[in-house]
């Protein structure tokens, strides 16, 4: 019988991902929302995590929808990142609105062919993006928005985590140019999407790229120089080649008035908060946010879903849609493009001869 009150969300792609969505969504964190059906071309995955949540589990999407599709009102793009767009494109004749997990796309053609289709549709394509929803993210989205750091002046991430052989071995796409890419594609998607939230828009970069550590077509490890419109820069250091363990995932803003930075695993804990003119409230800022959460790995994922419902039903602004996903997808494009050439590059271009996304 269906559930009238809640919004029904179908998960294409079983894989590590989707058991957090399949979580959240199962078990009832996500208020106004409830998991319909869960498909995967592996059978096995399929079935084990439908049987997991008690709902139906199909291994072709389009079969998924003929059986479930008036109970479902949101479909989430789990999938390998080469297939985002696809599977986008080819799930928009449902008209149900699209969740898709980072990146977007591994082209900007085929992000600007997700944004197209869902558009002519009718429906609404939300690009996951949860570190926006950090409590320490927040508050320094708060800061910014306040005009507390006055003038930018530089905004560094740093993701240094550990990926070694064994989880490239997972699946035979991971690390792959046609169908993955590497760190800065990858791991460090959602940390460069923060910088240019923080920072605005990005004018040009130039880039380095490493394959250090593991036996994989795409890089493990980089860094790329930014110019940002506003005059400011930024850096992006990242690499999957920590050893023994993950380091940190972190972003620091630096401005005329003041300072900024949130460390831990995931951009999850409040390290520096420093203004020239202060506020009585910065004296409890670091404890209040020093470490938030303990169990980072898809906490942001309940205040996105939370939003994506809030957005349908009370049709709410969208803080990720498909064009403001495509902004970090842009960057990234670009990254690979002045690694590949050697050369500083314009981030607005839209031509990109890069392997990532070739096939």
């Amino acid at each position: 019988m269906m559930d009238t009150g809640r919004l029904g969300f179908a998960l294409v792609g079983c894989g590590r991902i989707a058991a957090k969505h399949a979580q959240l969504l199962g078990g009832g964190d996500v208020k106004g929302a409830r998991l319909v059906a869960v498909c995967d071309i592996v059978a096995e995955r399929a079935e084990t995590l439908g049987g997991k949540h008690g709902v139906p589990h199909f291994t072709d999407m389009h079969a998924m929808m003929d059986a479930h599709g008036g109970d479902v009102d949101v479909i989430c793009i789990l999938t390998e990142s080469g297939l985002h767009a696809e599977h986008t494109i080819a799930l928009s004749r449902h008209g149900k609105h699209m969740v898709v997990e980072k990146p977007m796309a591994l082209t900007l053609t085929d992000a600007d062919e997700m944004i197209r289709v869902c558009d002519d549709a009718g429906i609404k394509l939300f690009v996951v993006k949860q570190n926006r929803y950090n409590l320490p993210v927040r508050k320094l989205r708060q800061a910014l928005e306040a005009g507390r750091f006055g003038k930018l002046v530089m905004g560094t991430v740093r993701v240094r985590w550990k990926r070694d052989q064994a989880y490239y071995d997972q699946d035979s796409w991971r690390g792959t140019w046609a169908m993955d890419g590497g760190v800065f594609a990858n791991q460090a998607s959602h940390h460069i999407d923060l910088l240019e939230w923080c920072m605005g828009s990005a004018a040009t970069v130039y880039a380095k790229i490493n394959t250090a550590l593991v036996d994989i077509e795409s890089e493990d490890t980089g860094v790329a120089i930014i110019t940002f419109k506003n005059g400011a820069i930024g850096v992006i250091e990242a690499t999957t080649a920590a050893r023994p363990k993950d380091l940190e995932g972190s972003i620091s803003i630096l401005g005329k008035h003041g300072t900024v930075e949130i460390g831990g695993f995931a951009v999850n804990e409040m390290r520096q908060w420093r203004f020239t003119e202060a506020l009585p409230e910065d004296d409890e800022v670091l404890g209040t946010y020093r470490e938030n959460p303990p169990d980072v790995y898809g906490f942001g994922h309940v205040a996105y879903l939370d939003h994506v419902v809030d957005v349908i039903v009370n049709d709410s602004p969208s803080l990720v849609d498909g064009p403001e996903g495509r902004k970090s997808l842009e960057l990234i494009t670009a990254i690979y493009e002045s690694a590949e050439t050697g050369r500083e590059i314009s981030v607005s271009s839209q031509k990109r001869d890069i392997r990532l996304g070739r096939r």
